[in-house]
């Protein structure tokens, strides 16, 4: 039950891009479920399959838990507001304690990509992915409204 399901993942972001009608190519930024812990190499892993991105081509990715820890069962929906914030006010915030990145991960993705000082920067789309126990997955795309 506890074991990462690397396809379950990847087919998460996939459905969610098809549903949302957005191409990967679109996505500016990512808030991962990332946890701080041996598996977010997976996760990042993961989203550079789902995404098809990897190196500097990768969005920018951040976790909100980094500044606030694992609020388990509310994670998603605060996670989910700090995304629509980031997209509302033009930003990406920043990951903390986030000074050594593991090797595993900057074999993925490049370092200016993991985000450590809020930036300001134009944002269009961004997802959102919660992974848990059991393959409960969900990613959610979310898209800049201008009126």
């Amino acid at each position: 039950m506890t074991a990462p399901n690397a396809e379950a993942v990847q087919r998460c972001i996939k459905d969610a891009l098809n549903d949302s009608g957005i191409s990967a190519e679109d996505i500016d930024t990512v808030n991962g479920h990332l946890t701080a812990t041996s598996k977010d190499s997976l996760e990042i892993e993961n989203w550079t399959k789902a995404l098809s991105r990897k190196g500097s081509d990768f969005p920018y990715i951040n976790s909100l838990k980094s500044m606030v820890g694992h609020c388990l069962a509310a994670a998603g929906s605060i996670e989910s507001v700090a995304t629509v914030l980031q997209i509302k006010e033009q930003f990406v915030f920043a990951n903390r304690n986030c000074e050594a990145v593991h090797p595993e991960i900057l074999a993925l993705i490049s370092e200016e990509k993991i985000v450590k000082k809020m930036l300001k920067t134009e944002l269009n789309i961004a997802a959102k992915a919660s992974f848990g126990f059991g393959d409960v997955n969900a990613c959610v795309i979310f898209k800049r409204y201008i009126k």
